[in-house]
């Protein structure tokens, strides 16, 4: 589809490239298959049952959500096997119940005693969220509080098993020190499962995940699923650490150049921090792309043009630090995408994505819903 057709829209808009979407998706499975785990997509960046539906096709499945917002929307959708991703506060229970009682097999994560207690007299299966890599919350495999815990789900009968996340996988690059953390995370969640099963509990869950480690692991033995969420867009921060190439983001915010500031090397955009989010997520890699990376609006990227600065509304489009060459010639009116640095965080920032299909029919319009 000519990409001339982008000129309809009103800027700043979210952009998604279906193919590169659906290559996205399909690496991905392929890889569990491989792997002989369960994959279990988490849906928080997409937060739109039309992306759901391209990773399921015509069926539905398991998935991983971090709002009950979202968990609410896709069980009206039709899906029904959902994890709650985040750790459980006792308020939120009557929600969580009041799904299960419309048919959804919602569970839920903790990392305390007095979680667990709560959730056991609600009658609300949980996982324990293992701390594999010291990024956030979790129980370490080896603490005596895991046991405890267990024995007080496990008497509601609501013990489901383990779960954990390597957070920290953001923070290394490349395949070897990816699949260094993907064998630590199982590692870990191996080791609590096993113990809970050596102290006579069910441990029926093992379920690890992140990008990073989806992508890297080579054996996930003693594991029965797989979570990832950020894959099917992909983003700069991915692309820094070496789990995808710029080739493979399928998001973008397309942005009209609005004034020049020749004397600064400056090109003005209509996108600031209200379109891109404050994310900078690339600042502390190799390679700092500022607010995202430059594109015509086919998705082709300027050599070393990137956002630099941010205002509400307006974005400033400079070279990159230490970058020589003149700025490209962009008239006012001029139509660029920019690649942002973190998927989830700018998708937040609009209720809907501009397609461009994977057939290369007319642009189509996908909701994507907000909230908690």
């Amino acid at each position: 589809m000519p990409r001339t057709a982008l000129a309809c829209l009103n800027t700043p808009a979210l952009v998604l490239d279906e193919a590169r979407m659906m290559r996205n998706i399909q690496r991905l499975a392929d890889r569990a298959r491989t792997l002989n785990v369960t994959l279990r997509p988490h849906l928080k960046t997409a937060k739109s049952t039309d992306v759901a539906s391209r990773v399921f096709g015509s069926g539905t499945g398991a998935i991983t959500v971090s709002t009950l917002a979202e968990a609410e929307t896709f069980h009206a959708a039709g899906y029904t096997d959902i994890l709650y991703a985040v750790g459980i506060a006792a308020a939120k229970l009557a929600r969580v119940a009041a799904l299960r009682a419309a048919g959804c097999d919602l569970k839920v994560i903790l990392d305390s005693a007095v979680q667990a207690q709560a959730v056991a007299e609600a009658g609300i299966p949980a996982l324990i969220e293992i701390d594999s890599d010291g990024h956030r919350g979790g129980v370490s495999p080896d603490a005596v509080v895991l046991i405890e815990i267990g024995q007080i789900l496990h008497r509601a009968k609501v013990l489901m098993g383990v779960m954990t996340h390597a957070g920290e996988s953001y923070t290394v690059s490349g395949a070897e020190a990816h699949a260094a953390f993907a064998e630590r995370e199982r590692a870990a969640c191996v080791q609590a499962a096993e113990a809970l099963r050596a102290a006579g509990l069910p441990c029926p869950i093992v379920s690890v995940g992140s990008t990073p480690t989806a992508h890297a692991a080579r054996d996930l033995s003693g594991v029965t699923e797989l979570r990832a969420g950020v894959y099917m867009f992909f983003d700069l921060v991915m692309a820094g650490i070496g789990v995808c190439s710029l080739d493979d983001i399928a998001l973008s915010v397309l942005t009209s150049v609005i004034g020049h500031q020749p004397d600064k090397g400056w090109i003005l955009i209509d996108a600031g921090w209200m379109a891109m989010s404050r994310d900078r997520g690339t600042s502390a890699q190799r390679i700092d792309q500022g607010y995202g990376v430059v594109c015509d609006s086919n998705g082709l990227p300027y050599l070393d043009l990137i956002v630099t600065g941010c205002n509400q509304e307006h974005g400033v489009v400079s070279l990159r630090p230490g970058a020589a060459g003149p700025l490209p010639d962009l008239s006012v009116g001029t139509l660029l995408r920019i690649l942002p640095n973190h998927a989830c965080a700018t998708a937040a920032q609009f209720d809907n994505y501009n397609v461009l299909p994977e057939d290369g029919g007319s642009l189509r319009t996908w909701s994507r819903f907000r909230g908690w």
